[in-house]
């Protein structure tokens, strides 16, 4: 682990002077009011200089994706600065690409509003709202894993399955600043009332270490969304998704509501990977659906089964049970891919995917960290 340590290391150097520029560049610069232009004059704000474009806009109720909450180590907040604001950070430069960085694309987080700037950014963003909810229910899925039911009230929200929102966690212990952590909506969107999430412990995770330790039933919380682009096609082609953990949230949302809607014509398989028993979770309320849906097709797989548990499914890694299927059970001429996951998770399906004969444009995911 010695060869993580340097760059971590930089990082959070180059985080923490970040962070302090910011905080003396704010209270030391007055850049007066400056007005924003965003989308060709669709839409535009008189605002105060000196804050993150980020910070500013989320002012004024327009919400830019922002999975770490603006700290600049997540790289989702991304717009297109038409106006010239200098060039790109060394903050900005490792989660942009040659071509977005060609076409003024910027991060929100790292850009200072020092003057009028002209901005564009998706339309859909403009219906993006911030829900003030109460904790509903919490429940237990595994031992590490919570399904986090949130009532947001007379409020509607409309989305997509595969969308996800942002939840907004107060300071807390030694946690000093406010934190946002984007989180995939395993509720269905006729449910328009509430946000469910299915949220994973991590060690040492801010949000994960507050929902598991200190959210209760009745608390009040704050969500912000819905964001995203991970949905299902609208085509014929059969659907081969996989995922593992909280990776099952976006797929909840898109299978039931496939299947409210009577969207059962097209061949649809569902791998699900787990360590043991003890990880899985809605076997039961899966196989129920399935036998209500002759094309739903459930494979959960368990990598390392204890004797005990007298498992009778699916052994191994899930991408070499994947791989299997797909070399002997799913005769579909047409597949689709679909991934919820960590990156090297992505990209170890798909390789199979590829090796299987799958064009990588057909793939499409939502990848967290």
């Amino acid at each position: 682990m010695d060869f993580l340590v340097a760059p971590l290391t930089i990082a959070s150097i180059a985080g923490g002077l970040a962070a302090l520029i910011s905080v003396v560049d704010k209270h030391v610069n007055d850049y007066g009011d400056v007005t924003i232009h965003i989308n060709s004059d669709k839409k535009n704000l008189d605002v105060r200089g000196g804050d993150t474009l980020l910070s500013t806009l989320s002012g004024e109720g327009i919400f830019i994706p922002s999975a770490c909450g603006g700290r600049g180590s997540c790289g989702a907040c991304k717009c297109k600065v038409v106006t010239d604001v200098g060039p790109h950070l060394p903050t900005e430069v490792p989660y942009l690409k040659k071509e977005e960085m060609a076409e003024n694309i910027r991060l929100a987080c790292q850009v200072k509003v020092k003057k009028d700037l002209e901005l564009e950014i998706p339309e859909e963003l403009f219906n993006v709202k911030q829900f003030e909810g109460r904790i509903e229910k919490i429940r237990d899925l595994t031992h590490d894993i919570k399904e986090v039911l949130i009532d947001i009230g007379r409020e509607s929200i409309e989305f997509e399955a595969g969308a996800y929102v942002q939840l907004v966690v107060p300071p807390y212990g030694k946690i000093k600043d406010v934190n946002q952590r984007a989180y995939s909506m395993s509720s269905r969107p006729s449910d328009k009332n509430h946000i469910e999430l299915i949220i994973r412990l991590v060690p040492g995770g801010i949000a994960t270490t507050w929902v598991h330790t200190l959210l209760k039933e009745g608390d009040k919380v704050d969500v912000i969304g819905p964001f995203g682009e991970f949905r299902r096609s609208e085509t014929k082609a059969a659907m081969v998704c996989v995922a593992g953990g909280s990776g099952m949230a976006p797929f909840k949302s898109i299978l039931y509501d496939m299947y409210e809607n009577n969207i059962t014509d097209r061949d649809v398989w569902y791998f699900f990977g787990a360590r043991s028993l003890k990880d899985l979770f809605y076997v039961k309320e899966l196989r129920d659906l399935e036998e209500k849906w002759p094309n739903f097709h459930f494979v959960p797989a368990l990598s390392e089964p204890n004797p005990d548990e007298r498992w009778e499914g699916e052994t191994g890694l899930i991408t070499d049970v994947l791989d299997r299927y797909l070399k002997e059970v799913i005769k579909a001429e047409e597949r689709e891919g679909y991934l919820c996951g960590s990156p090297g998770m992505i990209n170890a399906c798909n390789n199979v995917f590829e090796a299987n004969g799958m064009d990588l444009d057909k793939i499409y995911y939502d990848s967290f960290a």
